[in-house]
């Protein structure tokens, strides 16, 4: 026997993207040299969030996020992650080379620098916890 479900509702976007690292002051000097972004929330030792346009980029420690919440605290359910997470930022072509200037400039090591084959460029680097970061066109995913 099945269950009719009605078809759910499509998700309007993504709302948050989260990363992990234990040393958020590196992270929060990182943002802030490369992208420019002042912490929109923090809290010592357990997350720094950013306003990154219309969404969020959430930094966890995981050491902190694992543990259960107070009885008192918001029942957000533990969650955590081990090793190297990715965020891909949308971005045009000129973006693309004028991002690739600024980190360059900052000493920032690029790992990779292509295009797509169904067109497209991608430039790849890492945050201080060895999360991958990209900016990429949105053609490589087909979208405009």
């Amino acid at each position: 026997m099945g269950i009719n479900l009605k078809p759910a509702p499509a998700p309007l976007g993504i709302l948050e993207t989260v990363l992990y690292a234990r040393d958020l002051d590196a992270i929060e000097l990182f943002y802030r040299r490369v992208f420019g972004l002042d912490p929109f929330a923090a809290a010592a030792g357990r997350h720094i969030f950013y306003r990154y346009g219309p969404q969020m980029l959430l930094i966890f420690n995981p050491d902190a996020t694992r543990i259960p919440p107070a009885d008192d605290a918001l029942p957000v359910p533990p969650h955590g992650a081990e090793g190297e997470g990715h965020v891909c930022f949308r971005a045009t072509t000129v973006d693309i080379a004028e991002w690739r200037a600024r980190l360059d400039a900052l000493g920032v090591p690029i790992e990779a620098d292509f295009e797509w084959p169904r067109g497209g460029r991608s430039i790849y680097f890492r945050d201080p916890a060895g999360n991958c970061l990209e900016f990429a066109e949105a053609r490589i995913w087909g979208l405009s």
